[in-house]
């Protein structure tokens, strides 16, 4: 018998483009949260810096995972980020973020019911998890942003 080089799961392309969509706002965020890292300034900003950089890295996994499951199911990555909306000091900053984690959790939500429809239990699994990190990402940017 001669092992199958093709993914176990096969999945509509429709959802391949969902997950390349939620690759390049993977990569988006975490170009966005790490230069926020890098930009924010005054006392405040000192004091949260760190959350953004730690922020940033969550996404930059997630971008990664996400895009190992995809190539497994035959697609390829995308390399594009989502247009970088990075803000001019710290409210900017957290308004954009508190945004890009709204529509994460809409589309990740999105990802989950298509993969259960097709049958994909492994990628609906994987993005509960990352959208339990979004839901954890969204709390974090709407306290800070509370504090201003």
């Amino acid at each position: 018998m001669t092992a199958s080089l093709e993914p176990l799961t096969k999945v509509s392309s429709e959802l391949q483009d969902m997950l390349n969509r939620a690759i390049a706002r993977e990569i988006q965020v975490s170009i966005q949260y790490m230069w926020q890292h890098v930009q924010v300034r005054g006392a405040l900003g000192i004091a949260v810096r760190d959350k953004f950089k730690e922020t940033s890295i969550v996404e930059m996994k997630h971008a990664e995972k996400i895009a190992e499951r995809l190539w497994y199911l035959g697609g390829t990555p995308t390399t594009k980020p989502s247009p970088i909306e990075v803000g001019l000091n710290l409210r900017e900053f957290l308004e954009l973020d508190v945004v890009a984690e709204v529509e994460a959790v809409e589309m990740y939500k999105q990802i989950v019911e298509m993969a259960q429809r097709e049958g994909d239990v492994t990628t609906a699994h994987m993005f509960r998890e990352i959208l339990e990190e979004e839901e954890e990402h969204h709390d974090l940017f709407t306290t800070m942003l509370e504090e201003l």
